[in-house]
């Protein structure tokens, strides 16, 4: 009896079992081919995962140990960087706004005429005194020979107003002795007066001859007087004279001026090199009639160079005259010029323009001026056949000496002065302080 309890009870047992597995058999033979995809995909990433989990290269000590100097390299490396720009790189003033310039001179003509012969050619080499145009210069000694003749001709007016003044002083001295003479004979008339008029009044000598010699005594006087004017007039004369004597020898001085400017008429046909360079912009040509003061040619003194950088007005707080500069010219790529500040203009830029802003009036806005800075600069003799005015340079000044030279300077003791009854009580200012 229990025996076939315990058979019928397995029995039951494995109906159930395989109940269950038909019905999982069903149902997994009613899954579709897609889910059997997703199935069998998922377990196949599953096992991919693993797999990439197991050969990461993270996982690698020398990777490990690349990334650590790596990262200690980079915070190295920011450090050195920070530390060179606290103590150089925010010293450093840059600017782009920079060209290489030359006092180059412009060469015109002080005379008008025809170019006779052009003994330069463009972009040559000259040197001081060098030939650079010639003029025809006929015009010019014709002008040389007629002032010449004018000065001849001034120059004997003036022998011809000297010998006239001299024959004034002998008409001079010629009428003071008929003076004298006259003088002399009109006393011996008046003498001869004297002496008659007692006779006459005792009858001792007739009245008639005692009337000629009054009249005669009379006469002479009158000539004494005409003398004394013919003297006076002509001691006048003399002073005429000499003023002739004067005009022709100042027309005789004009004669000369004339006679030099012609002269340097001449020399000035011939135009030659006031400084040494390079011969630029010439315009000039053989048979061209020039006029004065034309522009024929620019000499440039291309071994006399310099930098005209324009600087903020907020860059030059630390500038100061003789600061070392490294000059990054685009013509010599890779090569850098070394120069010194060599001054500061004495007003930005604006100030020396055509027209000069005026902020006093209207709306005004706030535009940051730039101060032209001069600089000298060294280059070698293959540098200097590139270098020309004109090229564009960037330039660095190293302003760290005058940062030293503020830190140095010893605070002095400024007074304040009293206000009021009870005044204030003084402070100090560093020198170098602004206020």
């Amino acid at each position: 009896m229990a025996e076939g309890e315990r058979d019928t009870g397995s029995g039951s047992a494995d109906d159930s079992q395989r109940r269950e597995d038909d019905l999982g058999g069903s149902s997994r033979d009613r899954r579709s081919p897609e889910q059997e995809r997703r199935t069998s995909g998922g377990n196949g990433d599953g096992a991919m995962e693993g797999d990439a989990a197991a050969s990461s290269p993270l996982r690698k000590t020398w990777v490990k140990v690349l990334l650590a100097v790596t990262v200690v390299a980079v915070f190295v490396g920011a450090g050195i960087w920070g530390w060179r720009y606290w103590t150089v790189g925010r010293f450093i003033q840059e600017t782009n706004n920079a060209y290489v310039k030359a006092d180059q001179v412009t060469v015109s003509p002080q005379v008008s005429g025809y170019v006779s012969s052009l003994p330069v050619s463009a972009n040559q080499v000259v040197t001081v005194g060098q030939i650079l145009l010639t003029i025809d210069d006929g015009e010019a000694r014709a002008r040389l020979t007629e002032q010449q003749a004018l000065v001849d001709v001034r120059q004997a007016d003036v022998a011809r107003a000297e010998t006239e003044l001299s024959r004034q002083q002998a008409q001079i001295d010629q009428a003071k002795a008929q003076l004298s003479a006259s003088q002399v004979t009109a006393k011996f008339s008046s003498d001869q007066v004297r002496r008659y008029k007692p006779l006459a009044a005792s009858g001792a000598d007739t009245v008639e001859k005692l009337d000629q010699f009054r009249s005669q005594a009379e006469q002479n006087d009158a000539q004494v007087e005409v003398n004394k004017a013919q003297l006076l007039s002509a001691m006048k004369q003399v002073d005429s004279l000499k003023a002739a004597v004067v005009q022709a020898k100042a027309a005789v001085d004009q004669a000369r001026a004339g006679l030099l400017r012609a002269r340097i008429d001449i020399g000035h046909a011939t135009i030659k090199s006031p400084i040494a360079g390079r011969v630029g912009d010439l315009t000039a040509r053989v048979g061209q009639y020039v006029q004065a003061s034309t522009r024929l040619m620019s000499v440039v003194p291309v071994e006399d160079l310099y930098i005209d950088a324009n600087f903020k007005e907020t860059q030059i707080g630390l500038m100061r005259i003789g600061q070392p500069v490294t000059i990054s010219v685009d013509a010599l790529s890779g090569r850098d010029l070394q120069g010194r500040v060599a001054s500061f203009s004495p007003g930005t830029g604006a100030q020396f323009a055509l027209i000069p802003p005026e902020n006093a009036t209207g709306n005004f806005t706030k535009i940051v001026q730039r101060v032209p800075v001069r600089i000298r600069f060294k280059a070698g003799a293959e540098a200097r056949k590139v270098l020309v005015p004109g090229l564009s340079v960037v330039v660095s000044v190293d302003t760290r000496a005058a940062r030293a030279e503020e830190e140095d300077e010893e605070p002095v003791e400024e007074p304040v002065a009293q206000v009021g009854p009870g005044g204030q009580v003084g402070r100090s200012r560093s020198a170098g302080a602004r206020p």
